[in-house]
């Protein structure tokens, strides 16, 4: 019940008089014969439940003579009672009590230090002391008239009741208190109604749509709430510290009502969970914000849920028909993520960082409720683990996750691979003719698409409308395609797949390829040009001139210089005499033998310098 403010009373001629004999109201006070007169100056909009015989009530009340003076007096019992200065205790009619003390329970004075302490502002009831009345209606506890004039109250309700002496104390009063045939007025403001038969309430105003499970016994859960008492007031709010309440249920943890208003909920349910006292703190209250024998309203939304027994859940969304492997124990994956508290609480993404998370599995990098979650995925997989604490963060949580809190991560498979894992070659088209097949040292020409694992275009020679070109086990390429394009003929097409220890690394190529990622290159070979044998740079293609250096040494001075050097390689080459290494720069490579002549490095070469390279015991090489 929401709390309901204080409204100012309404004109005179609107109150609404409410008579046990449903006799009109005398101008005057009441005699003695008069009736129980019933003024309701204030009825909260709702009221689901109303004071009958027998329930147990908290109020607040000012009481007062018809000429406003309050009632001022002390009241002790027995000799006995007044030595400890203990006030009356609560006694029903009849019992073996004084008459001062039957006053005392009869209209539900409270007293202290000798004084009624009791005032009125804001058109409501202020007190100045920390307690209710509490009594039972109907069990004689009360006067008749006040036992009468609380049926039918709502909580919150405030009525002006006039008592006359015969349902009060009649023509004896009480000596030095209550004069003879006294007419008692008293204004009431209802707090609380519960009866013994109580139990607790519960009533449901929001469930989600999907409740896959509902908290049982030995569960443990994070809910927050706002505690309330029947009349409205907040005594307790976790919302206000900004902190669920973290707690197993069914197990004692909790006051009993809770423990059994609990049960059933889903993550996302709010519910309204009303408990009397004897379910809650009883006679004594918490002895700090909650009084004795209070009912207590608790507005609860449920966040979290599991149970120490749990294991991880596994929901597959998504797998790709072809699935020819799945991940095992020390593969490295690379995938993305979001990760949700079980409310839908979003605390991580992957994708906000534009970037996978990449990491081993079954090793221990990660927490062992995804560690185990991630085995036997498919590439492209989309699957939904959720991750109870004891396999997540725990108690203590971590950064913006709560402690204790079930983890949801919904991820996506990008790619993974084992360290150990060599590349893969897959021939999809060889020519009839397929004998001449490329090796090291081999001038190449080919198209290739290469894109990710997950089918993720990286570069295309295709759409750049030329080969990409090299020579073979030079180093041009990454290892990976190095050996990928080895044995092949001119016309094959193939697919090679390339793990990253032998493509880009754990770096990866800024703003192209991701660091650790797999790489695919669909390759087709258009040109073969044969290279030299290992090592040489510069082959004879027939018989070598026994007088070589002066051939080469055109104006006879004993020295040859670069220019007469690179002269002569060049015209035995284009007569096809010789032949340079195909796929480098021809001016590098004569530099370059020149400067393996020029043993001294003077800049030129002299006969006792000049050398050949045997060839194999068939050909030379300058």
């Amino acid at each position: 019940m929401a709390f309901q403010g204080w409204r100012p009373p309404p004109p005179p001629l609107l109150l609404l008089l409410l008579w046990v004999t449903g006799q009109a109201a005398p101008v005057a006070g009441l005699g003695s014969d008069a009736e129980l007169q019933i003024e309701r100056r204030f009825v909260p909009d709702e009221c689901p439940r109303t004071v009958r015989s027998g329930d147990f009530v908290r109020y607040h009340y000012v009481g007062t003579f018809p000429d406003g003076q309050k009632f001022d007096s002390r009241c002790w019992d027995t000799a006995e009672d007044k030595a400890d200065k203990n006030p009356c205790p609560q006694v029903r009619v009849g019992a073996n009590r004084s008459p001062s003390c039957r006053l005392k329970q009869g209209v539900g004075i409270y007293w202290k230090d000798s004084q009624l302490l009791v005032r009125v502002r804001n058109h409501g009831l202020s007190y100045d002391r920390d307690s209710t009345f509490n009594v039972f209606v109907g069990k004689g506890q009360l006067i008749t008239g006040m036992d009468q004039a609380l049926v039918g109250m709502c909580v919150n309700e405030r009525r002006f009741v006039k008592i006359p002496p015969k349902l009060a104390y009649g023509s004896e009063g009480v000596s030095g208190v209550i004069p003879p045939n006294s007419v008692l007025h008293f204004d009431v403001l209802l707090m609380d109604i519960w009866n013994s038969e109580d139990q607790v309430q519960i009533h449901t105003y929001f469930k989600p749509p999907s409740c896959p499970r509902t908290i049982q016994v030995s569960d443990f859960v994070r809910y927050h709430y706002n505690g309330t008492f029947l009349d409205g007031t907040l005594f307790d709010s976790s919302h206000n510290r900004m902190k669920t309440y973290d707690t197993y249920v069914g197990i004692g943890w909790l006051i009993p009502g809770m423990d059994k208003g609990l049960l059933g909920m889903c993550v996302g349910e709010k519910r309204i969970i009303t408990i009397p006292p004897f379910l809650a703190y009883g006679e004594d209250g918490d002895g700090k914000d909650i009084p004795g024998q209070a009912s207590l309203v608790f507005d609860v939304a449920l966040l979290d849920l599991h149970n120490p027994k749990d294991s991880i859940s596994i929901e597959n969304k998504v797998v790709p028909e072809n699935c020819e492997r799945i991940s095992q124990s020390g593969d490295f994956l690379r995938y993305h993520y979001n990760g949700t508290l079980l409310d839908g609480t979003l605390f991580d993404s992957s994708y906000s960082r534009n970037r996978t998370f990449d990491t081993y599995i079954g090793q221990g990098y990660v927490i062992p409720g995804m560690d185990e979650g991630l085995l036997g995925v498919c590439i492209g997989e989309k699957r939904r683990i959720v991750v109870p604490p004891h396999l997540g963060y725990g108690e203590e949580g971590r950064g913006n996750i709560p402690g204790s809190a079930v983890l949801v991560f919904d991820i996506h498979v990008i790619d993974f691979h084992n360290p150990s894992d060599s590349i893969s070659i897959t021939s999809h088209y060889k020519p009839p003719d397929c004998s001449v097949l490329s090796k090291k040292g081999d001038y190449l020409k080919y198209h290739y698409n290469a894109s990710l694992l997950d089918g993720t275009l990286l570069d295309s020679t295709w759409n750049l409308g030329k080969t990409y070109n090299i020579v073979l086990g030079s180093g041009q390429v990454v290892l990976g395609m190095d050996m990928g394009l080895r044995e092949m003929c001119v016309g094959e097409k193939r697919t090679v797949i390339i793990p990253p220890h032998l493509g880009y690394g754990e770096a990866g190529v800024d703003g192209e390829v991701p660091g650790s990622a797999v790489l695919v290159f669909d390759i087709e070979l258009l040109e073969l040009v044969a290279g030299l044998p290992e090592g040489y740079m510069f082959i004879w293609n027939g018989e070598v001139s026994p007088n070589l250096f002066e051939e080469i040494d055109k104006d006879g001075n004993g020295e040859v210089l670069l220019e007469e050097f690179s002269e002569y390689i060049h015209a035995q080459v284009a007569s096809g005499k010789g032949k340079l290494a195909p796929g480098f720069d021809a001016e590098l490579v004569v530099k370059n033998m020149f400067t393996n002549q020029d043993r001294n490095g003077d800049g030129k070469v002299t006969a006792e310098e000049f050398k050949l390279k045997d060839q194999e015991a068939k050909h030379d090489e300058l």
